[in-house]
């Protein structure tokens, strides 16, 4: 297959789920197939950095800048979306540079598969045409926007969230329906976009890099808690500062030596703020969060908002790690509460549930072992690329 992958936004380097799914996807495609890459690099990315990773491929990335929350860039975006049919988030996300590469591309022939990576980067592909489209869903984003809605205190960014929401909902609807076919990460998500018909959807697993991400014989540090991931993705940041301001305390009162560290990049001057003052640490952008999470003792998924699957959990389970998890943040993976993780949402159970672990060193390495054992049985990212391979070779004419 010749394949043009189009990502908005970036792929190097992997320092949030998307990004590492994406790019492992490609990496283990392009073994077997022709695959260039069109994507995007901002001001302090290494395009250069990506090309190297990617020896099999070829890599043609443009400068863009997201426009960022409260920015003058974000505000003008906000305001010429209201009366586009395009959400903010995808209005803001048009490249002209980057769709130019894209149709000239694909009018010049060589191509079987156009793959849409997000829904963010569907504005700037040619839906519908000649050439098949596959939409590669990560998450299923208009409920990422209705969460947002249902946990914001104020009732008229309550109102905004609600209205984007529904702009979302009809525009991923309508991309599921032009593109030739939609693959989603996981069962739930097909289901949520597939409804209400005309569109073709699958699902492919989430995967972990199971070389990379191994158990670790250093000792864990007692009533060590850990959370990683991109802290400036708002799912995140919410899930921490709730954490912190709810669950934390509770715990405390049974375990007064609990201690949580936040790792991920860009973490927000207000996500700060509450960190110090709960005497929680933050260490921002880190070069290899291993060490992080083999110091822990608890691996904590505290998420409220989110859509997708976190690939958070699968690199903790690898490490064979103990998971505690909000319903949300383990939503789409194929595990067993009680067996894999922890699943509990209540913010006094999250506690109780946390400090029972810290207590039992016994358990830990239960769920650690069977999470393990699951993610290197059937999610290594060579078996979840085959699947995406074999999704795409469906759609390709001689295939019908």
């Amino acid at each position: 297959m010749r394949l043009l992958w189009v990502k908005v936004g970036g792929l190097w380097p992997l320092d949030t789920g998307g990004r590492i799914r994406s790019f492992h996807i490609v990496s283990e495609v392009s073994r077997r197939h022709r695959v260039t890459l069109l994507t995007t690099h901002g001001p302090r990315e290494d395009p250069q950095g990506l090309a190297a990773a990617l020896p099999r491929c070829e890599v043609v990335s443009v400068p863009w800048a997201l426009a960022k929350r409260g920015s003058v860039r974000f505000a003008w975006a906000l305001l010429r979306s209201w009366p586009s049919p395009l959400p903010v988030d995808l209005h803001k996300a048009r490249v002209p540079a980057l769709r130019r590469e894209v149709v000239r591309r694909v009018a010049a022939g060589g191509i079987d598969i156009v793959v849409a990576d997000f829904l963010a980067a569907a504005p700037n592909v040619p839906l519908g045409a000649a050439v098949p489209t596959v939409l590669f869903a990560h998450n299923v984003e208009h409920v990422i926007w209705r969460r947002l809605s249902e946990v914001e205190p104020r009732a008229y960014r309550r109102l905004l969230l609600a209205l984007e929401a529904r702009k979302m909902r009809r525009y991923e609807a309508q991309a599921c329906r032009r593109a030739r076919l939609t693959i989603a990460v996981s069962d739930a998500d097909r289901q949520l976009l597939a409804t209400g018909g005309g569109a073709r959807v699958c699902a492919i697993p989430t995967g972990v890099d199971i070389g990379y991400f191994t158990p670790d014989e250093s000792p864990e540090a007692p009533a060590r808690l850990v959370f990683t991931g991109a802290m400036d993705w708002y799912p995140n940041e919410d899930g921490v500062v709730y954490f912190i301001e709810t669950i934390l305390p509770r715990l405390r009162r049974e375990m007064p030596d609990a201690c949580l560290t936040v790792v991920g990049r860009n973490p927000s001057s207000r996500l700060r703020g509450v960190a110090a003052a709960a005497g929680v640490r933050v260490t921002g952008l880190v070069a290899d969060v291993r060490p992080h999470i083999a110091e822990a003792a608890v691996y904590v998924v505290p998420l409220r908002v989110g859509g997708g699957t976190r690939l958070k959990i699968f690199e903790a389970l690898a490490m064979a790690k103990a998971v505690v998890s909000t319903a949300v943040g383990a939503e789409g993976l194929p595990l067993v509460p009680g067996e894999h993780f922890v699943q509990v949402d209540d913010p006094a159970e999250f506690a109780r549930a946390v400090a029972s672990l810290l207590r039992d060193s016994a358990r830990r390495r239960a769920l650690g072992a069977a999470g393990r054992r699951l993610v290197e049985a059937r999610h290594s990212w060579a078996m979840v690329a085959a699947d995406f391979e074999s999704r795409c070779e469906e759609v390709l004419p001689h295939a019908r």
